[in-house]
């Protein structure tokens, strides 16, 4: 989900509206105009006015919504978690955070923050419901509609399955009594699961069989929309925990060629040439990375070469000057550690302007390189899945991951979640 396009600051919190939130906002408002033309107070009312008091009923029920969502906001921000943004959109509002809270308790508050303004709401609007009455039908017709929309707010919210805030909570829970919020994450997706295809099956129960209409495919989407973010979860869980386990030295390859200091550059060009000749860098789409040239002079790793040298000298100095005269010292390039875990390298590919990284070796000394094909091929075949040569090939001639796995996604949430707060990132230089 975009962005979408922002309206203001609250508390510092961008408040934003997706596109997709136009489209509910005009079905809201033909619901509760539709809803009010049956009243029989709304008779005298000019049509034109039905549907004003249509819209600005929608738009309170989306001001319930981002009470809601402030709700959790304001709890996130006195647990010391920065919030990006809240966003309205099709189905409700989204608080968007840095990073979840380090304790089960501090992420129990804030998940149940929102539910419980939600309920406040629905109470404070069903107490004045009735004097609300006295002054107008219409008005409080108004307020018990939001008294229940509110209360409706909560208890969904509440149902325990992610995405939604009772998931949230049960996840906090179980966290809290296992000492491991993996474990709460697993248990909240499988109920979220469970959730939404009950979901789906009354709602097309509804629908077929008792004419339930709009209602019953809205119940629909629901529920697929959340199995949608159950099967996501699940597959970010089976991501994290390979990144967690392999290490760097698991997924290198040696995509490197070694030069001797005393050899002339000529040489170097005859390297070059010999990879085009190969197939390396012949087609406009393929931005594969030349491998790179490491200098030794006795047995000892002395540094490395590009090719400024071939591109800014005359071809006539090639066989005068020497790979030693334009050598530069190892720590140029970006590299890592082999007994570093994958999901650090992830991070290192993102921060490198090659996306490339030379591995250290446990002696300090080069002993492969890690490209991002290297470790989608890794993480594949850490979860038993083979992808056709031609497909891993591709990837590897684009620099991307395999089947655009979302391995930097799985990566942020596993940052975002606390679990690596003390970790420090692998060399990245």
């Amino acid at each position: 989900m975009g962005e979408g396009w922002q309206l203001m600051r609250i508390r510092g919190i961008p408040l934003r509206v997706h596109p997709s939130w136009f489209l509910i906002l005009a079905l809201a408002t033909l619901a509760f105009r539709d809803q009010l033309s049956e009243l029989p107070a709304s008779q005298l009312l000019p049509p034109g006015l039905t549907w004003l008091i249509g819209l600005v009923t929608a738009l309170l029920l989306f001001l319930s919504v981002l009470l809601h969502e402030l709700g959790h906001s304001l709890v996130a921000l006195r647990e010391g978690v920065k919030v990006r943004s809240i966003t309205l959109f099709l189905l409700g509002g989204v608080a968007s955070v840095e990073r979840e809270c380090s304790t089960a308790m501090g992420a129990f508050r804030v998940a149940a923050a929102g539910p419980l303004v939600s309920l406040v709401l629905s109470l404070m609007l069903f107490a004045s419901g009735h004097s609300a009455s006295h002054l107008s039908a219409l008005l409080g017709n108004l307020v018990f509609q939001l008294a229940g929309v509110n209360l409706v707010l909560a208890l969904f919210n509440l149902l325990p399955g992610l995405p939604l805030d009772g998931g949230l909570i049960l996840k906090a829970l179980v966290w809290q009594f296992t000492g491991s919020q993996r474990r709460g994450i697993q248990v909240a997706t499988a109920t979220g699961r469970f959730l939404s295809l009950f979901a789906i099956f009354l709602g097309v129960w509804l629908f077929l069989a008792r004419g339930g209409g709009i209602s019953a495919l809205w119940l629909v989407m629901l529920g697929w929309f959340g199995l949608g973010a159950s099967r996501s979860q699940t597959q970010v869980l089976m991501l994290q925990k390979v990144l967690r386990q392999l290490t760097v030295g698991s997924a290198m390859a040696r995509r490197f060629r070694v030069l001797e200091a005393d050899q002339p550059l000529r040489r170097m060009s005859e390297l070059r040439l010999g990879g085009e000749a190969a197939g390396q860098g012949t087609d406009e789409a393929d931005v594969r990375l030349a491998d790179w040239v490491l200098v030794t002079r006795g047995g000892r790793w002395l540094g490395t070469i590009n090719d400024s040298p071939l591109r800014d000298l005359p071809v006539q100095q090639w066989d005068r000057q020497t790979v030693a005269d334009h050598v530069q010292p190892l720590d140029s390039l970006p590299s890592i550690r082999e007994a570093e875990p994958l999901w650090k390298a992830v991070l290192a590919l993102e921060s490198s302007a090659q996306g490339r990284l030379l591995v250290i070796n446990r002696a300090g000394l080069p002993g492969g390189t890690l490209e991002r094909g290297d470790v989608g091929e890794a993480v594949l075949k850490a979860l038993n899945l083979r992808l056709p040569p031609q497909m891993l090939e591709a990837a590897r001639r684009q620099n991307g991951y395999p089947f655009g796995l979302p391995l930097l996604q799985a990566v942020e949430s596993l940052q975002a979640s606390g679990l690596l707060e003390d970790e420090p990132v692998g060399d990245q230089r």
